[in-house]
């Protein structure tokens, strides 16, 4: 049986540095990052923002069947807003066990860490999301609070408590 986590949540949360980890201690094992998928938008005249999001989602449903008709776990890192429940239906055929974690912190802990890493153009789309997925009754028990966490201490903490957050 296969596994596929699913890491969401604002930017600046530690979905990449997280699930990189992750990925980087199992086997057979591959690493999609959405954003990867969505920067694949460029030029002039684009899908509206949308169109965009249901197009990346398409593409990453198509890329984790794929992944798992050769025998390959998956960690995904996209920011899941409502599209979970139509997701983890289109997989309903494959014998996966399936893991969603909502990652956040706080706000002035998110503002830094964009700050820092000269992600300043995101930061109120951040703030936005954080508000989304926190409000969001479908996401309580999957949330999961980064703030003044290092990811070895978080990837040590998830490991124990994946049973948690298991779909």
């Amino acid at each position: 049986m296969n596994q596929i986590y699913i890491f969401s949540g604002p930017c600046g949360v530690g979905k990449s540095t997280l699930t990189k980890l992750l990925a980087e201690n199992m086997e057979k094992v591959v690493l999609i990052h959405g954003d990867d998928i969505h920067s694949m938008f460029v030029g002039r005249d684009q899908p509206s923002w949308g169109d965009q999001l249901s197009i990346v989602w398409q593409n990453t449903l198509s890329i984790t069947r794929n992944f798992l008709d050769h025998g390959l776990n998956i960690v995904l890192d996209y920011v899941v807003e409502d599209e979970l429940e139509w997701f983890c239906q289109e997989l309903s055929g494959y014998d996966v066990e399936l893991y969603y974690v909502v990652m956040r912190a706080d706000e002035d802990v998110l503002v830094q860490r964009l700050q820092e890493r000269g992600d300043v153009n995101v930061i109120d789309r951040s703030l936005f999301l954080l508000n989304q997925l926190e409000n969001d009754p479908a996401n309580r028990r999957y949330l999961y609070d980064t703030t003044n966490k290092t990811p070895k201490e978080i990837l040590e903490e998830l490991r124990n408590r994946f049973h948690e957050f298991r779909l």
